[in-house]
């Protein structure tokens, strides 16, 4: 164990030197050192989720390339969904090894690497190294646009960037008292939805918000919505008063208005504090029961109205899941989909795969072609520390 971490802290230690854009380089040749590895690659999924983008190391040719693949049924998809280290023997000899790649409950992608033989101890490492590259690349893509880059399998429009870039830069998250992930599919004329969270020492902030109107206006009042938000948020400030401040914000520039739903949940009680700015409710299932929440309804922000916002409690009890989304998740042809039904089915999956399968059946009840954004938060609370799991799930599936 000793020698590993060892191994671990030079490998962290030359990633640190190498150039930001060199993160998979940086892996690879520390694989081929120990473990005589041929191949080595990192593929992580396209911004909408719907294909993998392979960077490959320069271990065999000395390039980089971004070489899109179908994610849906393949056992790449597999093992994002599983979060399970998975083994294959190569045609020609050898075995073909691919491991998730993951932080704090965000899947990243998953590392692929090819070598003549790996028993149990070469797996359990080369795990370890899929970890430790999922924290090089968290850090090393905030100097480099090499991962933004090969995520755009599509032409990206200019609303499509700004709200991309509104959005945390991890869409799930594990902690001892929670996980919660969210997913958000883009109408083809944005419609302006968002989603946010923060976790503190005692406090988990959330927000879901659809600002109104389409394409670049709805994505700059988008904007502006988020960015009072988190400055009220910074400056310490509850729901109530973080309400306050938005709504402001959008009388002030006079830019249209938005709906949302703002959530401050005290990690040590499980106590949730609440304001519904003309938001859709939200779904709890509880001891298998699916139900809207019923909530007392403010008016949307950036509605001149001497009404003043209210703060409402909310309980969450441990094996609860709370589910905020958008009405894109029910307008027109999304409507044809049984949310409470499917949210139901899906309670035992992990929350990143409950948000993909909702918002999967909602973009193929309308064909492709979303008429607003859908976006879905699924929160599950715990409420008690619980041993957090390993990344790469329990053991290697073999074929």
């Amino acid at each position: 164990m000793e020698s590993a971490d060892v191994e671990l802290g030079e490998l962290l230690t030359a990633a640190e030197a190498a150039p930001p854009g060199e993160s998979v380089d940086v892996v690879a040749r520390d694989l081929q050192k120990r473990f005589g590895a041929e191949r080595v690659s990192f593929l992580y999924a396209d911004l909408v989720g719907q294909q993998l983008v392979r960077l490959s190391a320069g271990v065999d040719d000395g390039t980089d390339r971004a070489e899109p693949l179908a994610l849906r049924g393949s056992v790449y998809d597999e093992v994002l969904r599983s979060q399970h280290q998975y083994v294959e023997p190569e045609d020609q000899g050898g075995q073909r090894v691919i491991t998730p790649v993951t932080n704090r409950g965000d899947c990243l992608g998953v590392l692929e690497v090819t070598l003549q033989h790996a028993d149990e101890a070469t797996l359990e490492q080369i795990a370890e190294a899929a970890h430790v590259l999922a924290y090089i690349v968290v850090t090393d893509r905030r100097f480099t646009d090499l991962y933004h880059l090969g995520r755009r399998t599509t032409r990206t429009s200019l609303a499509a960037e700004i709200q991309h870039q509104l959005l945390p830069s991890a869409s799930c998250c594990e902690a001892a008292q929670f996980t919660l992930a969210a997913g958000l599919v883009p109408a083809d004329d944005i419609g302006g939805d968002t989603y946010d969270y923060t976790l503190d020492r005692d406090t988990l902030h959330l927000s879901i918000t659809d600002a109104m109107g389409h394409d670049t206006d709805s994505a700059l009042l988008a904007t502006l919505l988020v960015g009072a938000l988190r400055r009220a948020r910074r400056s310490g400030c509850d729901a109530l008063r973080q309400a306050r401040e938005a709504h402001q914000a959008l009388l002030r520039h006079a830019r249209g208005l938005a709906t949302g739903q703002l959530l401050c949940v005290d990690l040590g009680t499980g106590a949730c504090e609440l304001v519904n700015a003309g938001h859709p409710w939200p779904l709890r299932v509880r001891d298998g029961v699916v139900e809207e929440v019923s909530l007392a309804v403010n008016l949307p922000f950036g509605v001149a109205a001497p009404t003043p916002y209210r703060v409402q409690e909310l309980e969450l009890r441990p094996g609860d899941r709370l589910v905020l989304l958008t009405d894109g998740m029910q307008d027109r042809g999304a409507a044809a989909v049984d949310l409470a039904s499917l949210v139901r089915d899906t309670r035992p999956l992990h929350p990143r795969e409950a948000v993909r399968a909702l918002t999967t059946a909602v973009l193929d009840a309308c064909h492709g072609q979303l008429g607003d954004d859908a976006t879905v938060l699924v929160l599950d609370w715990y409420g008690t520390r619980r041993e957090k799991p390993s990344a790469a799930g329990p053991g290697p599936a073999r074929r």
